[in-house]
């Protein structure tokens, strides 16, 4: 069963990770969505981090799970955009791809199964 997660980009212009090459590109909700959720549904992203580790053989497997069927939905809101996350994944992984995508730029706001 998946577990819903709200999560709020409060700045969408300062949503950019700590990596520029691994970081958000997308300024609209719509392209936030598509760029999380091919992070999720993929290895791309986990593997492109991987492979900037010292020791990349060393880097815990698990975190390069993948929800071949995570959905992710972006709105904008006033100022912010809301992202909601449908997905099966645990939430470590999910908050260390949104640290990747988006550095500290973001808020989970709720959790739902």
């Amino acid at each position: 069963m998946p577990t819903r997660y709200y999560i709020r980009l409060p700045d969408p212009a300062a949503a950019r990770g700590p990596i520029p090459a691994l970081a958000f590109r997308s300024h609209s909700a719509e392209g936030f969505a598509e760029e999380l959720q091919h992070a999720l549904r993929t290895r791309d992203l986990f593997d492109r981090w991987s492979a900037l580790q010292d020791d990349p053989d060393n880097v815990d497997p698990a975190l390069g799970s993948t929800d071949p069927e995570a959905i992710v939905h972006g709105t904008q809101s006033d100022l912010h955009v809301d992202l909601i996350v449908d997905t099966r994944l645990p939430s470590t992984v999910l908050r260390q791809r949104m640290q990747l995508l988006a550095g500290d730029h973001w808020q989970l706001r709720d959790v739902t199964a």
